[in-house]
């Protein structure tokens, strides 16, 4: 692994909690990720399954998590299979997880060979009244044309023990996982000063004819050096008009004296994400108009994470961030106030130049489960994000930052990536 350990202490913890959620005498099974393949024999790399990871900290392929606290024996209570290595692998591939490994990582003290998993889960089926089994249930999910290793193990489960109960292991997990333990909290601060680091280090290698790549190769330099897992998403680098588009991402482009650039980005370490996104002009000067601009979407972010508190709801304060838009597009001389007085409410005109919401959950996703109808709480860490996009004038602007919901208010865990118009003209000047 390329980052430092965590204490097991967290997955143990982890554990507990979502044991206490399980309906009697069930089984919870939870199974990795696939290895993503291209092409040939070539492969995307291995992102292991999130909620398996949030119950064991095991970052493996092939793993298999089945935890069944009403089972007769204590042995059976919680197993854990992994992938059992050989001469072959390690020759071509290296070392896998020992059994005294993974029993360390999880905090599980019986592990198995993952090639054991259908005789001993016999053993315990037909004790049990049902199965909890995982699967990708996100609003924005990408699996529904692919089958996963989720779909398998459904699909095997019920063929096998077809009069059991089956129940979702995504309910569960959509409920814990919004609030973050002081260890999770302690990772995405680890996420985000690594972030810091990899902007400020484009700052001072960007200049007019640059290649957005070129920033992208920083950012990955940087990310790389500091022990990252990878990028948490493709990252943005859109100089100009590019960045009117909302997730452009090829990069591709030549960064043109006189533009400004949005670069949105994010750092996976220990599987924990940040998500930040800033806005600098190629030659290191805001124009007038770019200020101005910038200047707007700022005061957006500063007033609109103050919503960002326990008890409030996702939709008050997504209704306030979009009016504290509306009134700067005003300000813009983008939108007139008479017009905005006479609008049809369902089409609110702010949406030409502000399309996207602004707070997401972050922490094992980069867009975090968790039910947006759930006020916010204590420990939830979410985005704020606002931006204005002028395609007539080419110029695209967002500014973000990660916010930890406190018992008082938010913390913002992004507060040292540099963000002042004063503060950025000034790095880029060194």
């Amino acid at each position: 692994m390329r980052y430092s350990t965590i204490p097991n202490t967290l997955f143990i913890k982890n554990r507990k909690n979502f044991i206490a959620n399980l309906k009697p005498n069930t089984i919870a099974i939870l199974v990795s990720n696939d290895v993503k393949h291209t092409n040939a024999d070539d492969t995307m790399g291995f992102a292991q399954n999130n909620d398996l990871f949030y119950l064991s900290g095991i970052d493996q392929e092939e793993t298999i998590l089945v935890l069944y606290p009403n089972a007769y024996k204590e042995e059976n209570k919680s197993i854990l299979f992994v992938k059992e290595t050989n001469e072959h692998i390690k020759i071509w591939d290296g070392d896998k997880l020992t059994k005294e490994q993974a029993s360390h990582i999880s905090g599980i003290k019986r592990v198995e060979w993952v090639q054991d998993f259908e005789k001993l889960l016999q053993y315990m089926a037909f004790e049990a009244d049902g199965f909890y089994l995982g699967h990708n249930e996100h609003l924005k999910r990408v699996t529904y044309n692919q089958e996963t290793q989720q779909d398998r193990m459904i699909a095997w489960c019920k063929k096998k023990y077809p009069l059991h109960e089956y129940h979702r292991a995504s309910k569960i997990t959509r409920e814990l996982r919004p609030i973050k333990s002081n260890e999770e909290i302690d990772l995405i601060k680890k996420a985000a000063a690594i972030s810091v680091k990899g902007f400020k280090r484009v700052l001072k290698a960007v200049k007019p004819n640059m290649y957005e790549y070129e920033m992208e190769a920083e950012l990955t330099y940087c990310f790389i050096k500091e022990g990252a897992n990878r990028h948490a998403f493709k990252p943005i680098v859109a100089s100009g008009s590019n960045a009117c588009a909302l997730h452009y991402n090829t990069n591709e482009h030549l960064c043109n004296d006189g533009d400004i650039v949005l670069l949105d980005f994010g750092v996976c370490y220990a599987n924990y994400n940040s998500d930040t996104t800033r806005c600098f002009p190629v030659n290191g000067k805001f124009s007038d108009r770019q200020k101005e601009i910038y200047t707007s979407v700022l005061y957006c972010l500063k007033k609109g994470s103050e919503l960002l508190k326990p008890g409030i709801s996702h939709a008050a304060y997504e209704k306030n961030m979009a009016s504290l838009i509306e009134t700067e597009l005003v300000k813009l001389r983008l939108l007139k106030a008479e017009d905005i007085a006479k609008q049809d409410p369902a089409k609110p005109l702010y949406k030409k130049y502000f399309m996207h919401g602004t707070a997401h959950h972050i922490g094992l996703d980069v867009h975090d489960v968790g039910l947006y109808s759930r006020a916010f709480e204590p420990g939830m860490v979410l985005t704020c994000e606002p931006g204005i996009y002028i395609a007539e004038e080419g110029i695209g602007c967002r500014l973000e930052n990660d916010y930890l919901i406190t018992e008082t208010g938010h913390l913002n865990l992004t507060e040292a990536m540099p963000i002042e118009i004063e503060d950025i003209e000034q790095l880029m000047k060194n």
